[in-house]
């Protein structure tokens, strides 16, 4: 058994130990270490001062940049969409305060809002899946006529995806609304598929489809969240159906992966026909979305922002007179809007128009950037 002794030569080394290092702290040890200590605060203020020096001057110069971006911004998209209509259309419940900054940035550059609309949960949910179906249907001997390039089996989605494309932007010989766009229009809005604010008042030369980025969507309690699953795919399929009716634009926030931006750069076919801008909340943003409409309307499919894979600024494309004829035909396939234009094919050549009698001049190209498809023969 371990007796008392044992315990009395533990207590003693423990104490002894003890005893030892006060001597050793108090002692030879007390400057080593209180030295080292002092030179490692020194340090760490020293650091933190010229951290803090440094963030001081980053802001200062993010400011000026800003200031720059600001002022120069106007002069940059000054006229770029002059006499142009944009169709607003709202994918995913974007709050309407990014609404009306891309509606300030399009009349800013000279043009024109003529439709605000939004898709509604009928759209995409399964509750409506029967009714979208019945309504297809129904229009599927008118959009069949109208659209020449459009599968007599299309699938429910690409139906209406033609439809609203129609209704946005479907024009009659004067170049005025077709009554089978108004017709299109009011089908759409009597089954909850979709909501329109106010009257439109013209054909749409191009259309802004407005997408939330993941967990941005809405500014109120009763937002509805970024879509996903068959819904994400089924806004692909809305931008890449209507990009041959009404040439269209996918912008938005940001590109986080899992939003409606994302998934049109991710599929190949959508990418090389549906232009994307991201940033809209930056000031950068709403410089580049007026000219990645104009850009779009020339013929350049491109996809801008600061994303992997993107290009920070659209070229600079002067379209024709805004007395040029550029309406959207509800039945025509525009020329320099597809797959094609992405390859820089025709991008120089062709008719921004998109009509039934679009006969505007050429739209020129000038070269922004090293990595920019310029016009002409690719």
């Amino acid at each position: 058994m371990i007796d008392f002794r044992y315990h009395l030569v533990s207590l003693i080394s423990v104490f002894l130990a003890l005893a030892v290092g006060i001597i050793l702290g108090a002692g030879p040890l007390q400057g080593t270490i209180g030295d080292q200590l002092t030179e490692q605060v020194d340090t760490l203020r020293a650091e933190r001062n010229d951290l803090r020096d440094a963030l001081t001057a980053s802001e200062a110069d993010a400011d000026q940049r800003l200031q720059f971006i600001e002022a120069a911004g106007p002069a940059l998209v000054e006229g770029s969409l002059q006499g142009v209509q944009v169709a607003v259309v709202n994918l995913d419940d974007v709050g309407t305060d990014l609404e009306e900054q891309m509606a300030d940035a399009v009349e800013a550059a000279g043009g024109t809002v003529a439709t605000t609309a939004a898709l509604t949960a009928g759209w995409t949910d399964e509750e409506h899946e029967g009714l979208r179906d019945t309504i297809a249907g129904g229009m599927r001997p008118r959009l069949t006529a109208l659209v020449g390039d459009l599968p007599e089996d299309a699938p429910t989605d690409e139906l209406l995806a033609a439809a609203l494309g129609v209704a946005l932007g479907g024009t009659d010989t004067a170049g005025t609304r077709s009554d089978d766009a108004m017709a299109l229009e009011q089908q759409l809005v009597q089954a909850d598929l979709i909501t329109v604010e106010g009257n439109v008042t013209a054909p749409a030369d191009v259309v802004l489809l407005l997408t939330a980025a993941s967990g941005d969507s809405g500014t109120g309690a009763g937002s509805t969240p970024a879509p996903g699953g068959s819904a994400l795919d089924a806004m692909v399929t809305l931008a890449r159906t209507i990009q041959p009716i009404t040439p269209a634009v996918v912008a938005g926030p940001a590109a986080s992966g899992g939003d409606v931006m994302s998934a049109v750069r991710n599929d190949n076919d959508a990418a090389a026909r549906v232009s994307t801008a991201s940033g809209l909340r930056t000031p950068v943003g709403r410089i580049v979305l007026p000219l990645a409409l104009a850009a779009h309307l020339g013929g350049e499919v491109g996809h801008y922002g600061f994303e992997a894979g993107t290009t920070p600024l659209p070229p600079i494309v002067q379209l024709p007179d805004a007395d040029a004829d550029t309406g959207s035909g509800g039945d025509t396939t525009p020329e320099g809007s597809g797959a094609e234009g992405s390859e820089g094919e025709g991008a120089g050549t062709e008719d921004a128009g998109t009509g039934d009698d679009a006969t505007g001049d050429p739209a020129d190209v000038e070269p922004v950037g090293d990595n920019v498809d310029q016009g002409g023969d690719g």
